[in-house]
């Protein structure tokens, strides 16, 4: 490196507040034997940090649960294997040579596709989120996670890839009132939701693949329904069954569960919709800043209406709001990345993120849900979250 090359160098990083550059020496193998040999399955290097095991998991006997260890990601495309995963009835084994999927009830024309007839119609490919309408719900009751997974880890996002659920419904040319389908999963329960009519006409996918395989096991193999947008428990996975009806089902899991309590006792059922959230992912609870300078924050956001239009980061604990900047491009029901610039001074302090999507609708505080619901309400919490950074440079809830 030129004394010239080196001098600018070092005027960067002081603008920056970091340490000075030392001497860049090169790190690559004398000669092709030194380095990895190639193998059939790529895997990290072996300086990054593995993380398998990163899922933090609850179960019990048929039932649990898996989160996205999202402040260990970068980008906004969860890996398959990182994934969140929530079941009621384990996960089955099924080979996709057996499967089929039945479209029945108020039909002229009951059909039954096999995976390979699936294959063969007109595909797409999108990028979209599914989040449990769980995720955060702790967040209401005082329970504040500790990092970025137990805080929102039910939530990930990823690139699909299968067929127009009204592609399928068209072929099975639907009767006049027919205004519900009710999806059935094959796993043990036989897990079932009621999807209106609308939604399955408009941009409801039946997918086979994600992020460029096909999907794992505990995501629905070989075959799964996907709401882009709506809460994770409605898009059904190992999908085998979908009825046509003229009134939902009103089963277990969109009566008794995964409604919205009200302060009266009342609840609303069929909220399906996961509104416009954000979380910073770093710095985050549990990371620490390295000290006083420049540091990039950074995080996610997403909205079950359609694209996220600003994303704002206050770093005084809400006084003052600052635009940050939104990773390119911002696609409908997908998780975008934010950044901001931040000059840290070394003082304590409180570091907070809103979203605000393309409908105009703002993320509200945690008091703002409390008034609107009380605190019992365990669905479809997405207030602002908070996290307090320490002199010291340490991270944590609030």
């Amino acid at each position: 490196m030129t004394s010239n090359k080196r001098r600018r160098l070092l005027a960067l990083c002081a603008s920056f507040g970091l340490a000075s550059c030392a001497k860049q020496e090169s790190t690559a193998p004398k000669s092709p034997g030194a380095g990895l040999s190639m193998r059939p399955y790529g895997d990290r290097s072996p300086f990054e940090k593995t993380l398998r095991g990163a899922r933090e998991s609850t179960k019990s006997i048929g039932v649990g649960s898996s989160r996205t260890p999202l402040h260990e990601l970068y980008g906004t495309i969860t890996p398959s294997s990182l994934h969140f995963e929530r079941h009621h009835a384990g996960v089955p084994v099924i080979d996709p040579a057996q499967h089929r999927l039945l479209i029945h009830g108020m039909v002229d024309a009951p059909v039954s596709f096999s995976m390979e007839d699936l294959r063969r119609l007109p595909s797409i490919t999108r990028p979209y989120f599914i989040e449990c309408s769980g995720n955060g719900g702790g967040e209401l009751a005082g329970n504040a996670g500790a990092d970025a997974s137990r805080s929102h880890g039910l939530l990930s996002n990823s690139e699909w890839t299968g067929i127009k659920l009204s592609t399928l419904l068209s072929a099975a040319k639907m009767q006049s009132g027919a205004s519900w389908v009710i999806a059935e999963g094959a796993d043990a329960c036989r897990m079932a939701r009621s999807i209106p009519i609308t939604k399955a006409m408009d941009d409801a996918l039946v997918v086979y693949a994600q992020n460029g395989e096909a999907i794992r096991p505990e995501q629905g193999y070989p075959l799964r329904l996907l709401l882009p947008g709506w809460e994770g428990n409605a898009s059904i996975k190992w999908l085998h069954r979908l009825h046509v009806a003229s009134e939902p089902a009103m089963s277990n899991q969109e009566t008794a569960h995964y409604t919205d309590l009200h302060p009266t006792g009342k609840a609303t059922i069929f909220s399906f919709e996961m509104e416009a959230s954000s979380v910073i992912t770093r710095p985050s609870g549990s990371q620490k800043l390295a000290g006083s300078g420049f540091h990039e924050i950074s995080g996610l956001a997403w909205s079950g209406r359609g694209k996220v239009a600003k994303v704002e980061v206050s770093t005084d604990g809400g006084k003052i709001w600052q635009a940050a900047v939104l990773d390119e491009p911002v696609m409908t029901k997908a998780v975008v990345r934010f950044r901001m610039p931040w000059q840290w001074d070394g003082q304590a302090t409180v570091i907070s993120s809103r979203c605000i999507d393309e409908t105009g609708y703002v993320q509200p505080t945690r008091d703002q849900i409390l008034a609107d619901r009380g605190p019992s309400s365990n669905y479809h919490y997405n207030g602002i979250k908070s996290w307090r950074v320490e002199a010291d440079g340490s991270v944590k809830n609030v």
